[in-house]
């Protein structure tokens, strides 16, 4: 799925795989922002609903607003009622930074690829 904002050449793609049995990723790459973080916050909240590990990548995000940071708490709270555990894989800085700068880094399980929050 991607979503063009209409005001910009900003895109979001979203994609999602299942690995193993009880584990999902779902891929985001591009900028995750007030335009995009709605398709974002769809594809979590229907992937959690299956419960298990469920990884978001984010190693394809060049740009992570405030937006997107509300989108990961409130699917961090959702999680549990899913019986889902949340991991998030970040090594760009434009996602490292804006999670540790809010505190969210301690918030949520990051690893730094999908292979490490699967083994997990």
């Amino acid at each position: 799925m991607t979503v063009q904002d209409p005001r910009a050449e900003q895109t979001i793609a979203l994609s999602a795989s299942q690995p193993a049995a009880g584990a999902t990723v779902l891929a985001v790459s591009g900028e995750v922002d007030m335009v995009s973080a709605p398709a974002l916050r769809d594809a979590l909240v229907n992937g959690l609903e299956d419960g298990g590990t469920f990884v978001v990548d984010m190693t394809g995000v060049t740009f992570l607003g405030s937006a997107g940071l509300a989108v990961l708490v409130e699917a961090a709270r959702l999680a549990p009622q899913h019986s889902a555990t949340l991991k998030v894989v970040a090594t760009a800085r434009a996602v490292t930074r804006p999670l540790e700068a809010t505190g969210l880094g301690e918030v949520f399980s990051v690893h730094e690829s999908v292979d490490a929050a699967l083994s997990v």
